[in-house]
């Protein structure tokens, strides 16, 4: 199977069991620059789920080992990331089911490319949260995250974060001046496997920290994670009004 880029822009977990099929929606959506990566069953695709951590699935339902709603509750007991199932079961209680079980959407195959690049967006733009605007984009200060780009960008230029380092970005922001625990990065960014590695949020928030701050002439965003030690993290809220009781350098 194809591997993501990372250099690309949002990452794709395709699951679908038909070789044609998958090859003919995955390299569409590379020459759209997303990053894809795919598998064929319900057993790839958890492996792939757990190693890759991508920002949205789309799922078919009929999978040889497993129903594909099987998938859609596992990553729900862990992160919210965005599932648009892709299933030829246009039956009103089967997409029922699958919304309830956690599906964000439901593209009834046969479907065009154009329904569901457009589909795609607007699951990436919600995976923004409340906080973010009707482009998708989460904003503070002079800090720019962009979830339909996939970019970070600070006073205009764009900051290179490597997937894990976007990902604890996105969960911050979207919670910005509310205090997040280790343990929910943890689930959100490496999952219910991780849950004892404490020390994998500690190097990863202390990177994006750093390659924040160099890319912020005006020192505006030196201290924009705070540490609550013992606890979690906390980013400032937009107008510095949130809560700043922790350490804005200090260790978990």
């Amino acid at each position: 199977m194809t591997g993501a880029d990372p250099s690309a822009g949002p990452s794709i977990l395709l699951v679908e069991d038909d070789p044609a099929t998958r090859e003919e929606i995955a390299r569409n959506l590379r020459l759209h620059n997303f990053a894809v990566v795919e598998a064929g069953d319900a057993g790839e695709a958890l492996r792939r789920w757990e190693t890759r951590r991508p920002d949205l699935i789309l799922l078919d339902l009929g999978l040889p080992d497993r129903d594909g709603i099987v998938v859609v509750g596992r990553v729900r007991h862990e992160a919210s990331t965005p599932i648009i199932i892709l299933s030829a079961r246009g039956e009103e209680a089967t997409k029922v089911e699958a919304l309830e079980r956690g599906a964000d959407d439901y593209v009834t195959k046969p479907f065009g490319m154009p329904e569901l690049h457009a589909r795609i967006r607007a699951a990436l733009r919600r995976a923004g949260g409340p906080t973010a605007d009707e482009s998708g984009v989460l904003r503070n200060g002079s800090l720019e995250l962009d979830t339909l780009a996939h970019e970070v960008r600070v006073g205009g230029e764009r900051v290179q974060l490597v997937p894990r380092e976007f990902s604890i970005l996105v969960v911050l922001l979207g919670q910005a001046g509310r205090l997040v625990t280790r343990g929910r990065l943890l689930r959100a960014v490496w999952g219910e496997a991780y849950s004892a590695e404490d020390h994998y949020v500690h190097v990863y928030v202390s990177q994006l920290r750093k390659k924040l701050a160099a890319a912020d002439a005006t020192g505006e965003l030196r201290d924009l994670i705070v540490t609550e030690p013992g606890v979690g993290y906390r980013v400032r809220a937009a107008d510095g009004a949130g809560p700043r009781t922790g350490s804005p350098t200090g260790r978990t």
